[in-house]
């Protein structure tokens, strides 16, 4: 049962899916990083591994997340939807985050 979504968890996603802004696929790009909670969490949609956990923006687990995504060749794209996010909402620290994941060398 741990290998299962929640069903808040997959609504969510859902409810993402057909919004306008903040999309999670874009004329069929998979956006990776679903924001949540003013940016003090987001889901991360693995594509690798076909999970989308609810992590903290200021974890090592979302450091983690990020870092396998980059090795599978995705950091390009992250960090520009990271970009994106910190220009649209710069109240929600995504600006922060990105620096964080930058200094932790996740996206490279």
């Amino acid at each position: 049962m741990s290998g299962k979504q929640s069903k808040t968890s997959r609504a969510s996603v859902r409810a993402g899916a057909g919004a306008a802004s903040g999309a999670v696929s874009v004329l069929g790009e998979v956006k990776y990083v679903i924001p949540l909670n003013g940016g003090k969490n987001a889901y991360v949609r693995n594509i690798t591994t076909g999970r989308t956990p609810n992590l903290r923006t200021n974890s090592d687990a979302f450091v983690e997340e990020i870092r396998t995504l980059a090795a599978a060749g995705h950091g390009a794209k992250i960090k520009a939807e990271l970009e994106v996010l910190a220009s649209e909402a710069p109240g929600h620290g995504w600006d922060d985050t990105l620096k964080r994941l930058v200094e932790a060398e996740a996206l490279s």
